[in-house]
């Protein structure tokens, strides 16, 4: 088998079999989640993220699994969540946008999907969109300062950053319209039709990401400096809604 999979699908067989040895029975689910369920898998740089979901007897076993993560990591499988039912259901209130985030882009690889039936309370989602936004916005001014305003170091920084800045525009789309689209760009357009931001700002910052982009040096720090006014006008957006 190559070691990094072209597609995530290709290890789907072998991967439920290693973990069925660990855990047997007590394995409830294995869920492929983020950019490898969303389309925006790329060999060799994308991680294979995996949710393993575990009966409360599952969890007596977590430590058995080393030698299987150990395994799976050097294929590009990045270390796993292991979780109960119970957690997840009861962490709804308090992560709402990772576990929607999962909800909305993921494939059930074995057994029970328990991603589709979470429900979540707009006003837990509301106050932790705010929350990261804000939390989000403090990082990258900074991120600014640590780089010195330097063109590479700003590159580096969008390209780390706008993940989390799309996970939380999900959450944003599901709050108001109780949907979200799966890939980047289209959740960037569908933000941009329903509030007021810039979204060419963000369309560059995915091309910078994806390293799709000719910019010159000046234009990357005026495109930095642009982000950080768009994520300041969502941050006063959410705060009035």
């Amino acid at each position: 088998m190559t070691k990094i999979p072209d597609q995530p699908q290709d290890i789907f067989v072998p991967l439920t079999q290693d973990y069925l040895k660990v855990f047997g029975k007590e394995l409830v689910s294995l869920v492929l989640y983020g950019s490898a369920a969303g389309g925006s898998y790329i060999r060799g740089k994308s991680d294979i993220n995996l949710l393993v979901v575990l009966t409360p007897a599952g969890m007596d076993k977590f430590s058995d699994v080393l030698d299987t993560v150990k395994f799976w990591k050097k294929r590009h499988v990045a270390v796993p969540l292991i979780m109960t039912k119970d957690f997840i259901e009861s962490s709804l209130d308090s992560y709402p946008i990772e576990f929607l985030g999962m909800k909305n882009s993921h494939i059930l690889i074995y057994g029970e999907n328990i991603l589709d039936g979470l429900n979540f309370n707009p006003a837990d989602l509301r106050l932790q969109i705010e929350r990261e936004l804000r939390g989000k916005l403090i990082l990258l001014r900074e991120g600014y300062l640590k780089a010195e305003g330097k063109p590479k170091q700003l590159r580096q920084l969008i390209g780390n950053s706008l993940t989390a800045f799309i996970s939380v525009f999900n959450a944003l789309l599901y709050f108001k319209q109780g949907k979200a689209p799966q890939g980047r760009r289209d959740t960037i357009k569908e933000v941009g039709k329903i509030f007021t931001i810039d979204t060419a700002v963000f369309m560059l910052c995915a091309d910078i990401k994806e390293s799709k982009d000719k910019l010159s040096s000046g234009e990357v720090v005026d495109i930095f400096r642009k982000y950080l006014q768009e994520v300041d006008n969502i941050c006063n957006i959410v705060d009035r809604l």
